[in-house]
């Protein structure tokens, strides 16, 4: 089943729809601490887990989260189904599952990782998820520019990279060559998989890791809108790309390709780059340099209804939750 791009949007606005009623008869409490902003847009509150059990499923609710998304996809259907049961039983929902790292670009595990992530859409899919985190690959071991010197020229048709930063490219052969690569492959691994993403009803959400592959927003743009496939969109992580350039760019460029958002902290300890990216190291959400407001506002801009699953640690439910709806908020 293939839509095209143009009807993405609205598609996409209407899933969000749907899914608001869904949570919004008979539960409509889930969401009192969370729509507390001004914006047209609705997030949705959620946590990263493996597995949920009932301790941690209070303390979501308790919280104020709206739901969760698990890692856990090498189970069975019917395994998933309980989890589904013991989660739906609280009013939260499992909205997404991570996957992870896939090695499409590995002659022996080519195959091999296909057949597992088909396995994580079904389970997704038992889990009542209507996303799965994909990351395609990782290319490593080549000399590669600064995080904040990346500078890509691609073909905006075949997606071949020409070059990757300003001035002599000759260091970044063997890194281009690696790229290309590992972009023809990911192409064809994802296309295969879009047949089983559209029976199961599970949309392909490729995160920006540190993968060292289409470290610009308009590469990575490009890469997830190459499909013009309503089951395959990006899954943002608002932390991970701040190095590379602003968070804001990497909103504005992806648009409604964003299917869902990851959030963690990142401190930019010196600027360095064009784009805003520069030398940095993690940090708690609330301690971040991101500029939360405006990354808000982006958001409502290009009009994200959905989910935001914190992906660290640091603190308890309960504070996460209120550092989220200050977020939320624009505040």
């Amino acid at each position: 089943m293939t839509i095209s791009r143009r009807n993405f949007l609205g598609i996409t606005a209407a899933a969000s729809a749907a899914a608001s009623c869904y949570f919004l008869s008979g539960n409509r409490d889930i969401f009192a601490d969370e729509i507390v902003s001004m914006f047209p847009s609705q997030i949705y509150k959620a946590r990263l887990t493996h597995s949920p059990n009932k301790a941690y499923c209070e303390s979501l609710k308790s919280a104020g989260f709206s739901g969760m998304e698990l890692s856990n996809w090498n189970i069975s259907p019917a395994e998933a189904g309980k989890s589904r049961q013991l989660v739906e039983s609280y009013d939260l929902r499992i909205h997404s599952v991570l996957y992870g790292w896939a090695n499409f670009n590995l002659t022996d595990k080519y195959e091999s990782d296909l057949a597992s992530v088909k396995k994580a859409l079904r389970t997704a899919a038992a889990y009542g998820a209507d996303t799965l985190l994909l990351v395609t690959c990782k290319v490593s071991g080549s000399k590669m520019p600064e995080a904040w010197d990346f500078d890509i020229d691609f073909d905006p048709v075949t997606l071949k990279v020409k070059t990757v930063a300003e001035g002599d490219n000759a260091p970044y052969a063997q890194y281009i060559a690696a790229q290309n690569r590992a972009t023809e492959l990911s192409i064809r691994a994802i296309e295969s998989l879009i047949p089983v993403a559209a029976k199961e009803g599970v949309r392909i959400a490729i995160e920006n890791v540190w993968n060292n592959l289409w470290c610009t927003p308009k590469f990575f743009a490009a890469f997830c809108k190459y499909f013009d496939n309503t089951w395959v969109g990006s899954y943002l992580d608002l932390g991970n790309h701040t190095k590379y350039s602003k968070c804001e760019e990497w909103i504005n460029a992806l648009g409604n390709t964003i299917l869902k958002l990851h959030i963690k902290g990142y401190e930019i300890k010196e600027v360095k780059g064009k784009f805003g990216g520069g030398i940095g190291n993690w940090v708690n959400i609330d301690k971040a340099t991101i500029d939360w407001k405006s990354v808000r506002k982006s958001l409502a801009n290009i009009h994200y209804n959905g989910w935001v699953t914190v992906e660290e640690n640091g603190y308890n439910d309960e504070k996460y939750s209120k550092i989220l709806d200050k977020i939320i908020a624009g505040e």
